[in-house]
């Protein structure tokens, strides 16, 4: 198959890393494949495999009016449209709902077949008025709608038929074999996420402060980046804990943070299926996660293979903290059984629905 995959950039994300990791393992199988960003390549953050053509558009420039904006968008797809029609792909496959807009409405009437996929919750993440009514009138247009959990599926049902819409989780990327638990540092927290309000570090800093487990030895470590750096710090040096916090931004390898920390946790306020908590339990980490619509409670079961707790509550979110700080049995059990993960959502099984997926839709 001739399969082109969209997204806006190469960043250091989820979604990126999992379409990045797609087009890998396409190109593995012998497709041939091509990955576009409508933002340059010069952000890219993960490597591909030889033979993915990379194009990379940079037409992501600010407008400065309405105007301008109109302008603008009717360039982009211009630009989209002559890309993707000169590569001449039997399906293209589009990543996060913006990107997805753009891609459907710049290839409309081309009959190259669309398959977008929503990566975080859409009923907890508002994309603007109009983009969302953008979003209603156009994915009818897409073959499919991919989204990560079944819950989602049943808003996506709203667009399509529910035999137009896929359930497929995220992969877990190759990863090394986790280490026993007692070498792990008893001395630090760890959480990974990009820096904004949807991923709840300012939780995580209160409940940090209520835990008081700051005077036991113990550090926060939050790997990433993102406009919420200094708002964070500001509110570390109000809690009091600025000396115990550490960010020390996007890292090559959290893996092996993951494999070295007492404990992980993710406070986040909504999710799709977050990535990072899925490598941190394949790291064998003993985890805490805000117990989302989405995500989250499809990934852990609560005092199985990780704790649960709910969404927004920084004293529950103490509280397990304290819990597994101080119960080093309770912290290996989980740290094994969140292992499993590496089998349930093995890189083969997902690329294999993926690559079924894409598969039906060209040959319809």
């Amino acid at each position: 198959m001739r399969v082109l995959f969209v997204i806006s950039s190469l960043g250091p994300g989820g979604a990126e890393r999992i379409m990045a990791g797609l087009a890998n393992a396409f190109a593995e199988a012998g497709d041939e494949v091509a990955l576009l960003t409508l933002s340059g390549k010069e952000e890219d953050h993960y490597e591909l495999h030889p033979s993915v053509t990379r194009i990379g558009l940079n037409i992501l420039k600010e407008s400065r009016n309405i105007l301008e904006s109109i302008a603008n968008n009717f360039w982009r797809f211009r630009i989209i449209r002559r890309a993707v029609q000169s590569w001449a792909p039997e399906c293209v496959v589009s990543f996060i709902e913006e990107t997805n807009i753009r891609v459907i409405f710049s290839l409309l009437g081309t009959r190259i077949p669309v398959v977008v996929s929503e990566r975080i919750d859409p009923r907890r993440y508002y994309i603007g008025t109009m983009r969302e009514i953008a979003r209603r009138v156009l994915y009818p247009f897409a073959q499919r709608i991919v989204v990560q959990t079944d819950s989602v599926a049943g808003w996506a049902e709203r667009f399509l038929p529910y035999e137009r819409v896929a359930v497929i989780p995220n992969f877990i990327r190759d990863l090394p074999s986790p280490p026993p638990y007692m070498k792990r540092k008893r001395g630090e927290i760890l959480a990974v996420g990009r820096l904004v309000p949807q991923k709840g570090f300012d939780l995580l800093l209160r409940a940090f402060a209520a835990s008081k487990l700051y005077s036991h030895g113990m550090q926060l470590v939050i790997l990433g980046d993102g406009p919420e750096r200094a708002l964070l710090q500001r509110l570390a040096n109000e809690l009091g804990i600025d000396k115990y916090l550490k960010m020390p931004g996007v890292v090559k390898h959290p893996e092996r943070w993951m494999a070295r920390c007492a404990f992980f946790v993710l406070p986040s306020r909504f999710e799709g299926f977050p990535n990072a908590l899925l490598e941190a339990m394949a790291m064998g980490c003993p985890v805490i996660a805000a117990d989302c619509d989405s995500g989250p409670r499809e990934i852990v079961q609560d005092g199985v293979n990780g704790l649960l707790v709910p969404v927004e509550d920084v004293t529950a979110l103490a509280s397990a903290m304290q819990r597994l700080a101080f119960d080093k049995p309770l912290c290996e059990r989980l740290g094994v059984a969140a292992q499993y993960v590496r089998v349930r959502y093995a890189k083969e099984k997902i690329v294999q629905r993926w690559h079924q997926l894409v598969e039906e839709v060209v040959q319809s």
